[in-house]
């Protein structure tokens, strides 16, 4: 099954230091050797987000993320694992989790949804 490790943090406006950083990598290498890692990405700073809403068929779009928090998805990682309990142990493992917040969800697969 695959799930989705969202990770929540207070941007800083000095990104990654190279700490950080080799922390990130070397959680990607190990997932990756372990044959979890499907894939992930970092994100833009949120000021680079544009909100889209449609209403009464009109796009509306907005600059900035959607909700003004102060934590914020700042990237992803997407993981196959055989149960949320190792889901969770692996979303433990992510650097961020320990300044800010890991959100797990599982993926619904949308090609067994449209059958």
């Amino acid at each position: 099954m695959k799930y989705m490790a969202m990770i929540w943090t207070e941007w800083k406006d000095e990104g990654f230091d190279s700490e950080e950083a080799l922390r990130y990598r070397e959680f990607a290498a190990q997932a990756a050797r372990d044959g979890v890692l499907v894939g992930g990405d970092s994100l833009h700073h949120p000021s680079a987000a544009t909100t889209v809403r449609v209403r009464d068929e009109s796009a509306l779009l907005t600059d900035g993320p959607f909700a003004e928090t102060k934590e914020q998805i700042s990237g992803y990682f997407l993981l196959d694992c055989p149960d949320l309990d190792q889901a969770i142990a692996w979303a433990r493992r992510i650097p961020g989790a320990r300044h800010g917040a890991i959100e797990v969800r599982p993926v619904l697969d949308m090609k067994e949804m449209l059958g």
